[in-house]
């Protein structure tokens, strides 16, 4: 006969935890006499007695100390694999970057990701200001830039230096004036308001630089390659954007390029105790 009564073992392991039917009588909310009866019944569908009574208390028979022991694994088992089901569940992993350095670097490679760490479940949130991501949930960010900020820890993923990029027709007026000369006529087209990757580029180009009215920032680093496009300007690029290139979408208008420019993971000291981090870090760091 199949047993069934898998609530009356757990009774009976709470009592043999206790020792006696009157302490597991609170643990489970029940009298004594229903905890007894619930012994009595499981002791019934068993054909085998579960505890000897005593004058001052129970002791568990030999056949009782043996189902105990199997049955504490059981449950035990049991419970361990559903805080393991319910850790899978809820963890997420958090990143925070740039639809641009998503779609053209990050996303062809996270199946292999995905394959290695099925256990953890990835959300890749595209953002705008990755330098304000404390407070959003954001376990880890990937940046562009120089790397020099102080706000988080900081570590390089791999260098891509930027250089200007424009359209057919700012290719046309480069190669016609120079590049120097060029720059006067054009819109200067930048991530924000503080940024300071044109002057750079100016400083290592040789080329005077001064804040000039003639820009327009663009957030989005994917509108803005669009924007160059469109020749509502030109702007600061990188190798991601070698299929424009290859397609003759977008030149490049000078060789001279921001060395020190290229992608760094940031996130706060203790995101590293996560295992999660971790893994992707790990994953990043091998891949990149």
């Amino acid at each position: 006969m199949q047993f069934r009564s898998y609530d009356k073992l757990k009774v009976f392991n709470i009592v043999a935890r206790h020792g006696s039917f009157a302490s597991a009588s609170g643990s489970l909310n029940l009298t004594k006499g229903a905890v007894s009866h619930q012994i009595r019944l499981l002791e019934n569908e068993l054909g085998f007695s579960l505890f000897h009574r005593l004058p001052r208390g129970i002791e568990l028979t030999n056949a009782g100390q043996d189902l105990l022991i199997s049955s504490q694994s059981a449950f035990e088992s049991i419970e361990s694999k559903i805080q393991e089901m319910r850790r899978m569940g809820s963890r997420t992993l958090t990143i925070g970057l740039t639809t641009y350095f998503a779609s053209r670097w990050l996303s062809p490679r996270l199946m292999d990701f995905m394959r290695l760490h099925p256990e953890i479940r990835l959300s890749i949130q595209p953002m705008i200001d990755l330098l304000s991501h404390k407070n959003e949930g954001i376990d880890l960010t990937i940046r562009w830039g120089t790397g020099e900020w102080t706000d988080t820890e900081i570590e390089p993923l791999f260098p891509c230096p930027a250089w200007p990029s424009g359209n057919q027709q700012a290719y046309e007026r480069v190669e016609e004036k120079g590049i120097e000369s060029a720059l006067e006529s054009f819109t200067l087209l930048r991530d924000r308001d503080d940024s300071h990757a044109w002057s750079h580029w100016h400083a290592a180009a040789a080329i005077p630089y001064w804040k000039r009215a003639d820009t327009l920032i663009i957030p989005d680093p994917n509108v803005r390659v669009q924007a160059v496009i469109d020749g509502q300007g030109i702007a600061l690029n990188d190798d991601l954007i070698a299929s424009e290139i290859q397609a003759g979408k977008l030149f490049r208008l000078s060789p001279i390029e921001l060395k020190d420019y290229g992608y760094f993971l940031a996130y706060q000291a203790e995101a590293m105790t996560n295992p999660d981090v971790k893994a992707f870090v790990d994953w990043l760091r091998r891949i990149a």
